[in-house]
């Protein structure tokens, strides 16, 4: 087997200086010589033929879960009971939701948003404000059932301004571990 000369210089050479390889011709027993590409390292005695490297790669990116799908699943884990409710929030880009819910019983506890008149006041505060007014609501309605103990799920949604404003009375309170 042969390979071209030009395949020397090939950016698949192992060697990494391509000035220090060089082309040899070997004759194995008494048929014609054969050329094949023989690198020289500088600094180790034996050459190795240059064969392309062969590089193996891990997936282009590592599979990450949908948040989301990952609380479909966990909602098995989240269901509510009377003397330890489930909270879930909703949180969009202009508003925030808040219910607890009892599911064995099918109820509604408690229901707050950040749209609520009550809640947001007149005039209007801003939105992060008023996620915190939702929080402290809560907590009000929970005293006023009863509730010591919550089930907490976000739904997937990050922790950002306005989830933040709205957990800071929930967890004063004693309901979310911190």
């Amino acid at each position: 087997m042969s390979l071209p000369r030009g395949a020397i210089g090939h950016p698949f050479s192992p060697c990494p200086v391509r000035s220090a390889c060089r082309l040899s011709t070997s004759t194995t027993g008494s048929g014609p010589s054969l050329p094949y590409s023989r690198t020289q390292h500088p600094g180790v005695g034996a050459p190795r033929r240059a064969y392309p490297r062969i590089e193996a790669t891990a997936r282009r990116a590592a599979r990450t879960e949908n948040p989301k799908v990952r609380n479909r699943r966990l909602q098995k884990k989240f269901n509510g009971t009377a003397t330890k409710p489930r909270l879930s929030v909703f949180c969009s880009n202009r508003q925030l939701y808040a219910v607890l819910a009892d599911d064995h019983n099918k109820k509604i506890l408690f229901y707050g948003s950040t749209l609520q008149k009550s809640i947001c006041g007149d005039p209007p505060c801003s939105t992060v404000e008023a996620a915190r007014r939702v929080g402290e609501e809560l907590v009000r309605a929970c005293e006023e059932l009863g509730i010591s103990e919550i089930s907490y799920d976000r739904n997937g949604f990050a922790r950002g301004e306005k989830m933040m404003a709205f957990e800071v009375p929930v967890s004063q309170h004693g309901f979310l571990p911190r």
